[in-house]
Formats: structure tokens, C-alpha cells, sequence
């Protein structure tokens, strides 16, 4: 579906991305992690038009996409979420998710003005494009709530509408699990494979170990803006290249995961600089007995909006 090949980008003297070449399947679920400042969000950027790269190509769908503005990638099928909640909180839920629909009307400017019939068939359009997003997303009910008055968990869910309204064929998820509890987490995860079985593509990049390994089907891995792995969670969880980008040169033999320590707290209530053993934490997270993601229900009642 999307095909990247020697992608980088330069900042200066730093390369943020560096040759990157990877893939995203059609239908699957696919995870880039990485220490802090590995260059992930910068490679979705790029990937969503917010970025021009300074080498390198990106298809989609067969169609180069490289040098598109994002409202033309937004448009060939491409929509993505951010790190913090990016919503409008004074506005209901529901005029927050017809915002990604616009991209897909036709009205102008003095259309808007004039009130011409184009433009009320394009507002009808799109209240039942955003109405239809917050269906899946499980906030029908919240439709005409201030966005505001959600949950962080609702609030989410609204930045997920948002960016379904736009009828994507892969949606790019910027760290959704920022912030969530643990019970959250599980909802969102039962929401993600919700949306996948629907027909839907994702891309994720994420910090929440469990949620990775319980989710992701295949798994790319970068460090210092440079692909060092790839491959399925089973994979990548033995690979010595992404153990010690994670625990440094010292770490040693067996796998992330193994670190002696059965009892390492969640990834998602782990903060700190680089060198404060937030990264030590995370590889210690990735285990066996992360969550089955059939077993998962997902919660649509209001009280975990």
C-alpha cells in the first residue's frame, strides 16, 4: 500500500531521517518504535505532506505522493492523528469530526458567504460523514457534548473521528496511548483492531509496549533517524540491534524482555530524559503475556467516552 525508499530529511547538519526504505501492508497493523528522538514523528511528517523530504520517494497506492501538500495526501486516502489532542474544545464533538470531512467538498469561499445550495448539500455531506466517523470511533451518543467536556479518553476519540471523517485508507496514529490509563489502553486497542477488521490500514508509532506487542503486525524499528529492524513483534523483540539501541552496548544476549525484572511498571507512566532509564524500563515491558487483543472488548458507553 505504501512504499518509502531512501526517504531522509535534513535539518541543518542533522539527519532527522536517513534512508529509510520500508513498507506498509494493505490490512495490517504496523508499528515504528524507537528510543526518544529516533525520528519517528518526523517520519510520519513526512509521510502526511507536513514535511518535504530532501531525498528519497514515497508511493501510495502505485501513485507518487512524494512532493504532495498534505491536503493532496489527505486527499489520495492518508489521514493522521497527533502526539497531543488537536481538537477544538469549545466546539461539540460533532462539528470537530465534520472538520476532517471538508477535504472532500466542493463549496469555496463565496459559497460559504452566499449560503448557495452547494455549499448546504456540502454541510449536509459532511455532518453525515462526521456523524458516521463518531459511529466508529463509539461517541454517537456525545455528539452534541463540548469536546471539551470528555474524557482524555473521549477526547482521543474525537482526534480519531476527525481524522476518519476524511474516509482514509491508512490512518497514521501519532502516540494515541499518550496519557491513557490502563484500562484506556485497552479500549483504544479493541477500537484499533475494530477499525482494521472494518477495512481500514494503521500505522502507529507508539511507546506503550504492551499495546505494540498486542497490536502490531509488523514492527520497523529506528534509531537516530535510520531503520535498524523490521519484522514481526516475535522478531523484533530477539533482534541484538534493537536491544542494544534501546539498553545501550552493554546489553547482552537473551531478548527485550528478559531483563530479570517480571515486575516492570507499564511504559505509559515512564518519563524522563534520555539516561534516566525510562528507555531500560520499556524494553523490560515487552513480554509474553501482553494483552489478546480477541479477548479485548471495547467499551462504547458514555462513561468511557
Amino acid at each position: 500500500m505504501l512504499d518509502v525508499k531512501g526517504l531522509g530529511i535534513r535539518f541543518g547538519g542533522n539527519h532527522a531521517v536517513q534512508n529509510v526504505t520500508a513498507s506498509i501492508e494493505a490490512g495490517k497493523i504496523t508499528a515504528i518504535i524507537g528510543p526518544n528522538g529516533a525520528g519517528k514523528s518526523t517520519f510520519f511528517n513526512l509521510i502526511s505532506g507536513f514535511y518535504q523530504p530532501t531525498s528519497g520517494s514515497i508511493e501510495f497506492l502505485g501513485q507518487d505522493i512524494t512532493r504532495l501538500p498534505t491536503h493532496d495526501v489527505v486527499g489520495r486516502g492518508i489521514a493522521r492523528t497527533f502526539q497531543t489532542t488537536t481538537i477544538y474544545k469549545e466546539l461539540s464533538v460533532l462539528d470537530n469530526a465534520m472538520i476532517g470531512h471538508r477535504v472532500r467538498t466542493r463549496a469555496g469561499l463565496w459559497d460559504a458567504l452566499l449560503r448557495t445550495g452547494r455549499e448546504r448539500r456540502d454541510e449536509q455531506e459532511s455532518r453525515a460523514g462526521g456523524m458516521a466517523a463518531l459511529e466508529r470511533v463509539g461517541l454517537a451518543a456525545q455528539a452534541h457534548l463540548p469536546a471539551g467536556a470528555l474524557t482524555q479518553e473521549g477526547q482521543k476519540r474525537v482526534g480519531i473521528a476527525m481524522a476518519l471523517s476524511s474516509d482514509p485508507k491508512l490512518l497514521l496514529l501519532d502516540e494515541p496511548a499518550a496519557g491513557m490509563n490502563p484500562e484506556e489502553t485497552v479500549n483504544l486497542m479493541a477500537l484499533i483492531r475494530e477499525l482494521v477488521t472494518g477495512g481500514l490500514t494503521v500505522a502507529l508509532v507508539e511507546h506503550k509496549m504492551s499495546l505494540v506487542m498486542g497490536l502490531a503486525d509488523e514492527i520497523l524499528v529506528m534509531h537516530h533517524g535510520q531503520k535498524i529492524a523490521e519484522g514481526t513483534p516475535a522478531q523484533v523483540s530477539r533482534d541484538p540491534a534493537v536491544i542494544e539501541a534501546y539498553l545501550g552496548s552493554h546489553a547482552h544476549g537473551g531478548q527485550m524482555g528478559q531483563s530479570g525484572n517480571a515486575d516492570a511498571p507499564e511504559p505509559a507512566a515512564v518519563q524522563g530524559n534520555r539516561g534516566a532509564g525510562a528507555d531500560s524500563v520499556i524494553v523490560a515491558s515487552i513480554q509474553d503475556n501482553a494483552p489478546d487483543p480477541a479477548t479485548v472488548p471495547l467499551t462504547k458507553d458514555s462513561d468511557h467516552a
